[in-house]
């Protein structure tokens, strides 16, 4: 809102008028619901096959300048430029960088005599006694079983016809499920905001073991009591992978001001504004400029430095026309096994009859 309003003054005439979805309305509400009302909208990368297939947004490779594409390849963090482009169209301008880390609250380490977590093991162990906790949301669940499924080297999405191989895709659902069993009911209701907000305005969880970073959160100025981000445990000597998330500016197919959408767009993901308007109004930003500015790094909290390396290692999620709604889908037979109401078997034969119909139709 603060980039809008200044790229407004700079540009008399020029108005710009967001409004705002929910953190599961901008996963997974169907783009073409929305697309026809709006000449830009805020976007995630898996949604590249299925706005592309609809004819939905512009690719936006042919409309940028080389100087443009070359300067936000070489200088987003991680994959962030790459996961938006797709088949040789590009999705989106990317403006923000996320990908889930673990967070804990150092008072509370401290004053409970807690060790941080290095491997598994002692998150099980962390897990036990009752100082933990994660986003039980269903799509969220479904993220970190993908995150559990790369640690184990398991390949996911990489066949058609199947998730993963099935013995590895069954331990990353135990792994889950044992991990979520000292954790309260009231969990599978939470998405990674709650989480935040849980941890930083009461006292009753020291640790997430994984959840997408906000670096808001980690602010003395913005919250109660704030959190730290950090590096993931090991399995088998192997660090956890997070799955990328973070946002980019798309634009509608019907855009009347197409070149001065993609002005805007370039505005947001230029360097000086989101190391400085940007970041100090509360974004958080996609330029590796930004990410290793120390300055930047101490107003958050030590955000940027900690949880640096989780955002540039993210693998991609898949982003095949069908994948979005398969993974808000596929987090419901996941959650339910996890609370107990349906077996391992059938949670699985459900998730993969749901992906091959996801292949299948695009649905």
């Amino acid at each position: 809102m603060a980039v809008a309003q200044r790229y407004e003054e700079l540009n008399p005439g020029v108005r710009i008028h967001w409004e705002k979805r929910t953190l599961d309305e901008f996963g997974h509400k169907p783009i073409d619901q929305m697309i026809h009302d709006y000449d830009l909208i805020v976007i995630d990368h898996p949604w590249a096959g299925y706005c592309f297939d609809r004819n939905l947004v512009l690719d936006l490779k042919n409309l940028l300048s080389t100087s443009q594409w070359m300067e936000l390849e070489h200088h987003c963090v991680g994959k962030s430029f790459e996961s938006y482009y797709f088949e040789n169209k590009l999705l989106a301008i990317p403006i923000d960088a996320a990908a889930p880390t673990p967070s804990w609250r150092p008072d509370l380490m401290t004053e409970r005599s807690l060790q941080l977590p290095e491997t598994w093991e002692d998150l099980i162990q962390l897990a036990d006694q009752k100082q933990v906790i994660m986003p039980g949301f269903g799509a969220d669940l479904f993220l970190n079983w993908m995150m559990v499924l790369h640690a184990l080297n398991a390949n996911p999405f990489t066949d058609p016809d199947r998730i993963c191989d099935k013995d590895k895709g069954l331990e990353a659902m135990r792994m889950l499920k044992r991990l979520a069993e000292p954790m309260p009911e009231e969990m599978f209701g939470w998405n990674p905001i709650k989480v935040a907000e849980l941890m930083t305005q009461n006292d009753d969880f020291a640790y997430c073991a994984f959840a997408y970073s906000y670096g808001n959160y980690c602010r003395p100025s913005y919250v109660r009591k704030p959190i730290k981000y950090g590096k993931h445990v090991l399995l088998d000597g192997t660090p956890l992978r997070s799955i990328l998330g973070g946002t980019g500016l798309a634009i509608s197919a019907g855009c009347p001001e197409v070149q001065l959408a993609i002005d805007f767009s370039m505005f947001c993901a230029d360097a000086r504004i989101q190391s400085t308007l940007y970041t100090y109004a509360g974004g958080q930003p996609v330029r590796q400029e930004t990410w290793q500015d120390n300055e930047l790094d101490a107003f958050a909290g030590g955000f940027f430095a900690d949880s640096y390396r989780a955002h540039e290692d993210a693998v991609l999620r898949p982003r095949y026309n069908g994948y979005v709604a398969f993974q808000e889908k596929g987090g419901i037979p996941l959650q339910r096994f996890v609370k107990g109401e349906i077996s391992m078997d059938q949670a699985w034969d459900t998730m993969n009859t749901q992906y091959q119909l996801s292949r299948e139709s695009g649905t």
